[in-house]
């Protein structure tokens, strides 16, 4: 039996201290990783955990990070509470495997610490990871600091557990800004936290010789269609099950979390939609804005997948135009993040003037500064009542200014 760990009630912790810490009192059966920057402290941690008798789960230590997402299969499949963590060219390694982990609709965790991906190799920050995996069936879930960092991974075990769900979760956390930056943390007692998780209820188990199934069986064109609007379907009746634990959440510790955040919203006439830790960073830009005369506010997809259209829809339908952030390179189009806000105003029969801004590749500063700039630009269209700045614009970039229309 595991030894108790003994919390403070408030604890300073980086993001990485904060997943494995939730990892931990989650009592995961296994955890299979492969070690990569900047995540790497995620699953070392874990490790000494282990070796210090806090966990008496499996640490698995693979060759590669398809391996590793490869072992959480197999776990899973055989009945048990399963988890890993990884970043950029890891995640990338996974791919292959995170459609099978969905597709068997196994509710595996994996904390991502999102950085840049090669090439040029970088090890900083930004959300090309992420945006890879957005149509691998997975939930993916965002936070903003390591607070959130934590809260959120123990929130992704109940989710894709849920009998209603059955799929796998991701928590993202920005690369360094988040995983390396320590701050107040505070913490459920063990107790508490396994308590709010939950006994896992293994459906279907591999090892459940009496009533035999199988896994990843092959499927033409007969049947793979109705396979997957099922996954679909799942996935995007999910959003009520991820409400609900927000909510047991909130009851718990008294931390709201929310399908989609906003910010001095409610009476704004321009808005910036935005993910990660950027958007703290923002909120001090529209509080300078604010004290300016710009009626601006911000939004930010607290779920991106199954991504919140509707939601998203409603809290924007007030607004004249919109700038929509992406951090992530679009290689040859618009960002995903615009795009999807985009068609969710599209969609609901709403329009606004929209924009979008690259920032933040490979770990650039965005500063207070840069945001606000975005705001005026922004409040120049609405004055305009129509697109007077480039279509995609690239904060913070050396050299001449570039802007694509």
């Amino acid at each position: 039996m595991a030894q108790k760990y003994e919390l403070k009630q408030r604890e300073v912790w980086d993001g990485n201290l904060a997943a494995a810490h939730a990892l931990r009192q989650a009592q995961v059966d296994v955890v299979a990783a492969y070690p990569i920057t900047p995540s790497t402290p995620i699953v070392q941690n874990y490790a000494q955990f282990l070796a210090d008798g806090y966990v008496d789960g499996e640490f698995v230590m693979v060759e590669s990070e398809h391996s590793a997402m490869s072992a959480c299969v197999g776990a899973a499949a055989a009945g048990g509470r399963v988890a890993t963590a990884t970043s950029s060219q890891g995640y990338a390694l996974m791919v292959e495997v995170l459609y099978q982990a969905s597709g068997m609709r196994l509710p595996i965790v994996m904390t991502v610490v999102n950085r840049a991906l090669a090439s040029p190799l970088n090890i900083h920050g930004d959300h090309s990871d992420l945006y890879l995996g957005r149509d691998a069936g997975w939930i993916h879930l965002i936070a903003n600091n390591p607070q959130e960092a934590y809260d959120l991974t123990l929130c992704a075990f109940r989710i894709g557990e849920d009998e209603r769900v059955r799929l796998p979760v991701t928590t993202n956390q920005d690369g360094f800004l988040v995983s390396h930056t320590a701050q107040v943390v505070e913490p459920l007692s063990d107790e508490e936290a396994y308590k709010f998780v939950g006994d896992y209820k293994p459906k279907y188990p591999m090892l459940d010789t009496k009533n035999p199934v199988t896994y990843g069986a092959q499927t033409e064109e007969e049947w793979h269609f109705e396979h997957k609007v099922n996954q679909h379907k799942a996935l995007m009746e999910s959003f009520p099950v991820i409400e609900e634990v927000f909510s047991e959440f909130e009851k718990l510790t008294g931390r709201k979390y929310n399908l989609v955040e906003t910010y001095k919203l409610d009476d704004a006439d321009i808005a910036l939609v935005l993910m990660g830790s950027a958007f703290e960073t923002a909120m001090l830009a529209v509080d300078k804005a604010r004290e300016e005369g710009i009626k601006v506010g911000l939004l930010m997809p607290r779920v991106f997948r199954p991504f919140p259209y509707n939601e998203i829809a409603k809290k924007l339908k007030n607004v004249k135009a919109v700038a929509a952030l992406d951090r992530s390179a679009p290689m040859g189009t618009t960002g995903a993040l615009f795009n999807e806000v985009s068609a969710a105003l599209m969609a609901n029969g709403q329009s606004a003037i929209m924009t979008n801004y690259i920032y933040g590749l490979g770990g650039r500063d965005t500063t207070v500064e840069h945001i606000l700039e975005v705001i005026k630009e922004t409040n120049e269209n609405k004055k305009a009542n129509k697109r007077v700045t480039p279509l995609q614009g690239f904060i913070n970039l050396r050299g001449p200014k570039l802007s694509f229309n």
